[in-house]
């Protein structure tokens, strides 16, 4: 008999070393890709809301993706980009320009608030057939001014109505973002009063900061699971010249393992939007490519 016809040679110990070795590389080159996030641009940060413009522009100046604002003028009782021909057009120039759609906005909400009027759960129910219309999947909520969420019956409230709303979201494919100057807890609260696996939340540093949050601790808090998308901004300041400290706030995205769209809300000069917008999407690659 022969025992060992089958048994493989022994591996040096050079060998084991190289292959211990590449397996630690491709480990974390896996890791890399698997936590890369995308950097898009909103399209009222080009000034293009409700634009389809606001694709080319945003090819133009080296994004990887774009989202997209339905508009606040109401006519004929629909937002300004809730028309077919205008969805086509949309879909057409993305193609054209290798250009994702990374989400939506219902920026309706600034005028009809979810958090007390009726009409608002119009405006998102609409939101969501365009969202899926436009072949993506993230709708941001905004709650912000007159709207922004105080209390806990207001709190309340937007859980129940989006327990409402869930059911179409959730067939639509589509995740509804909470974004607000809320903190993180309570914006899960909101989330699991919906029940539902498709209310999430939309994280904004430049908001969270404002509002006494320390952005770091709440996104390694919050985690992959519960984040859909962010928005990085330090309005008025440029990127890295404000009070948040982004290398660290990129770091937390990374040991999440956040691998969506991170979405520059960043104010611009109207006579230098390219100029402005650059150099913010110029410091963040420069922080990613050294970290």
């Amino acid at each position: 008999m022969h025992k060992n016809r089958n048994k493989p040679p022994a591996l040096s110990r050079r060998h084991l070393i190289q292959s211990s070795l590449s397996a630690i590389l491709m480990g974390r080159t896996l890791l890399g890709k698997q936590t890369r996030f995308r950097l898009g641009i909103t399209d009222w940060n080009l000034y293009k809301t409700a634009d389809p413009d606001a694709i080319r522009l945003a090819s133009q100046l080296g994004f990887e993706g774009v989202q997209v604002s339905f508009g606040h003028d109401i006519q004929n009782g629909k937002m300004p980009l809730d028309d077919p021909a205008k969805i086509k057009q949309y879909l057409a120039l993305s193609k054209q320009y290798k250009m994702p759609l990374d989400g939506t906005c219902v920026d309706r909400l600034h005028n009809n608030s979810l958090k007390s009027d009726k009409l608002a759960l119009q405006w998102v129910s609409d939101s969501i057939r365009l969202t899926k219309d436009l072949h993506t999947r993230v709708l941001p909520l905004p709650f912000f001014g007159h709207g922004a969420l105080k209390t806990q019956a207001e709190m309340d409230y937007v859980g129940d109505a989006l327990r409402e709303l869930a059911p179409q979201a959730e067939r639509a494919n589509v995740i509804l973002g909470l974004e607000d100057t809320i903190s993180a807890e309570d914006n899960v609260r909101i989330m699991d009063r919906s029940r539902s696996k498709n209310v999430l939340v939309y994280y904004d540093v430049g908001n969270s900061t404002i509002a006494g949050f320390d952005p770091v601790k709440e996104i390694r808090w919050l985690g992959k699971s519960r984040i859909c998308q962010i928005h990085l901004k330090d309005n008025p300041h440029f990127l890295g010249e404000g009070s948040i400290n982004f290398p660290a706030v990129l770091k937390a995205m990374r040991d999440i393992g956040f691998d969506g769209y991170a979405n520059l809300e960043t104010d611009a000069r109207k006579d230098a939007v390219a100029e402005d917008l650059k150099r913010n999407l110029s410091y963040l690659r420069q922080l990613l490519a050294n970290s």
